[in-house]
């Protein structure tokens, strides 16, 4: 009988609060332990500290059952997702770039097209540098992507999902206070009525989002 596809969690544990307070990276644990040991929604989540550990991490998670989901907790902005200042952007997609190997062998274990890295972080999907990551991503690991246009916090805005040979159809103007798509200067909070909300405890990406 074979193994379900792995469903795994990174986050990033950079993110703690003034003299060893809780911070995000605290919120982001419990989130993992709610959706993983109470919920049975991940198999395993991990804190790193830059996107090489994160990447590694994920390569030594039971290495030959495949994978089926990837979410990644932390903080964003159009059109990239970052670790601490560790950016992960189009260029990691590139051959040259030190990340492109790790994630290339990430895209073997892949259940497919149908398999989700979800970007559970403020903007990453939005303006027009979202969108060219969202279809670089995709294109390259050869895997449905999902990710946010607003800032996010309990509730998540501008929730959108891409598919390999897919073009973004939401605005690049969606969730943008200020400045042209080209170049955004400044995003609007995520809000109920906003378009595409779930709320921070919502585990899936619903359907036609």
């Amino acid at each position: 009988m074979h193994a379900e596809p792995l469903r795994l969690m990174i986050f990033d544990k950079t993110c703690t609060g003034p003299k060893l307070r809780p911070g995000l990276s605290h919120a982001w644990w419990t989130g993992g332990v709610l959706y993983g040991r109470l919920l049975r929604r991940l198999h395993a989540w991990h804190g790193a500290s830059s996107w090489a550990e994160a990447l590694a991490w994920v390569a030594q998670v039971q290495p030959h059952r495949p994978i089926a989901e990837l979410q990644f907790w932390g903080h964003g902005k159009w059109g990239r997702a970052y670790i601490g200042r560790d950016l992960l952007d189009a260029g990691a997609l590139l051959t040259h770039h030190p990340l492109h190997a790790p994630l290339a062998a990430i895209r073997e274990r892949l259940v497919g097209p149908e398999a989700l890295w979800w970007f559970r972080t403020c903007e990453t999907f939005g303006a027009a540098p979202g969108h060219g990551f969202a279809q670089d991503l995709t294109d390259f690991m050869g895997c449905r992507a999902a990710g946010h246009t607003y800032i996010i916090a309990g509730w998540q805005s501008g929730l959108h999902s891409l598919r390999p040979g897919e073009r973004p159809t939401w605005s690049p103007l969606e969730g943008v206070k200020s400045g042209p798509p080209e170049d955004p200067r400044e995003a609007l909070w995520s809000g109920r009525r906003a378009p595409n909300t779930i709320h921070c405890l919502s585990g899936q990406v619903p359907a036609g989002y």
